[in-house]
């Protein structure tokens, strides 16, 4: 019988609504039958958390990952005591809050790396409380690049069956289409397949969205498809990657999601995102490669203007550990 992986969730920014999705998540039986979950966190955030949402829970305080029980219906809790109760609000900026995220996370990444767990599914965190706060990073991808020494970490959303990676971040559209190089692209083309390789899937189909208006037909509605991404698209083919495209965007996502390809190598932020969102917004997940170990992440902000108040859906959280408990053993098993 394979064993549950043990994943680590640090608590978010307390004053966003990263304890209470963590709460609700913790009230599932599917969580605890298919991993072995840990929250790095605050415990009277965490305590606070389980009254507002009204869920039937306690918390196994422990000092380490080999203290844990495991058991459904009590939250195993490595307390971080950085919170001055007296001093906490929800749903505002706060360098408290922001420094006190960062440490859940520092402290995470530390536990995986000493062999202590397996992987992580993280919470939001608010980029303007870390600057308060100051903290060196901006934000989750920052921290696990420099925490771990790895290089330009790729994100991939998965939704409903649908996987998506980007070829660019957060650019302007302008900036964007200046990276939409051919040898970017290639590059690109070997790392999707490198990490979906990491996720099991052997041999996996992916196609680049084009840019322009079907794909730029031949030139006739810009050049960059001609010029930048079929040439990347050629020499990927010609070291054997199992890849297509330029194929327009408005019909490349809805072709993966029924299963045509395993994946899409967006081009930029927005292309991407609204694909995946207009697909199941609350299932989105993201999962970063390009690290020592598995991360995935709810696909959302720490929602300031409804903290504290019990309205958050926990559903992508949800989504993110049971996607951190699938794709773990593969990824662990490389």
């Amino acid at each position: 019988m394979q064993t549950k992986p043990i994943i680590l969730i640090p608590m978010g920014d307390p004053s966003g609504i990263g304890p209470e999705i963590v709460a609700k998540s913790l009230d599932k039986q599917e969580i605890y039958s298919l991993s072995k979950p840990i929250v790095v966190g605050n415990q009277q955030i965490m305590e606070q958390a389980i009254k507002i949402t009204n869920v039937d829970l306690s918390i196994n305080t422990i000092q380490a990952v080999h203290e844990a029980n495991y058991d459904y219906g009590a939250i195993d809790l490595i307390h971080i005591d950085n919170i001055d109760m007296d001093q906490f609000e929800f749903g505002k900026v706060n360098g408290m809050s922001g420094r006190a995220s960062h440490d859940y996370i520092k402290y995470t990444i530390e536990l995986i790396q000493n062999g202590e767990a397996d992987s992580m599914a993280t919470t939001p965190i608010n980029k303007e409380s870390l600057q308060a706060g100051e903290v060196p990073h901006i934000d989750h991808t920052a921290m696990l690049s420099a925490y771990t020494n790895s290089e330009d970490p790729m994100t991939m959303f998965e939704v409903l069956g649908l996987r998506i990676f980007f070829l660019t971040r957060h650019l302007s559209l302008k900036d964007a289409i200046g990276q939409m190089t051919e040898e970017r692209v290639y590059s690109y083309l070997h790392r999707c397949n490198s990490a979906l390789n990491l996720l099991g899937i052997e041999n996996p189909s992916v196609a680049v969205a084009g840019l322009n208006p079907h794909a730029g037909e031949n030139g006739l509605f810009g050049d960059e498809e001609g010029k930048e991404l079929t040439p990347g698209i050629e020499r990927a083919k010609n070291d054997g990657l199992n890849v297509a495209g330029p194929v327009p965007a408005d019909s490349v996502f809805h072709q993966a999601l029924h299963g045509k390809y395993d994946a899409v190598l967006s081009l930029y932020h927005d292309q991407g995102h609204i694909a995946a969102k207009m697909t199941d917004f609350e299932r989105t997940v993201s999962i970063t490669n390009g690290l020592p170990f598995l991360r995935t992440s709810v696909d959302h902000g720490t929602a300031y203007d409804i903290a504290g108040q019990n309205i958050a859906s926990e559903v992508s959280m949800v989504e993110a550990i049971l996607a951190c408990a699938k794709y773990t053993p593969y990824f662990n098993n490389q």
